[in-house]
């Protein structure tokens, strides 16, 4: 790791800390409260999606599409799990579709990592 981080990959590494803990707590839940499929879907989601926050942080990356996919993954991933969880938990609809919203912001961030991996200069 890089002695030192710049602000993105600093901010990467909290946000990255903050869904992956939700994704555990998430899959705790799952044997306690909620919906099973619900809150494991949670779980998949936070979980996978705090790794590639974590990996965005490591690798610093400079260039703009790559920074961007990181914050609308990040974005998407949260309002798709709160948006789940609120519902299994709480049983009331806390965002009305951010599920769909958060989904598709996914979708686009992951698109858009591509995009930057062939316009990435060496």
């Amino acid at each position: 790791m890089p002695r030192h981080l710049d602000w993105f990959s600093r901010l990467m590494l909290v946000l990255a800390g903050i869904l992956g803990a939700s994704g555990v707590l998430a899959a705790a839940a799952t044997s306690h409260l909620g919906d099973e499929r619900v809150l494991g879907a949670v779980s998949l989601i936070a979980l996978s999606h705090a790794a590639a926050l974590l990996a965005f942080g490591l690798a610093s990356p400079k260039g703009w599409a790559l920074r961007a996919s990181a914050i609308i993954i990040c974005v998407g991933a949260c309002l798709f799990s709160l948006s789940l969880a609120g519902q299994s938990l709480l049983g009331v609809v806390v965002l009305p579709m951010a599920a769909p919203i958060g989904g598709t912001a996914i979708i686009v961030g992951w698109s858009l990592v591509a995009i930057g991996g062939l316009i990435a200069r060496r």
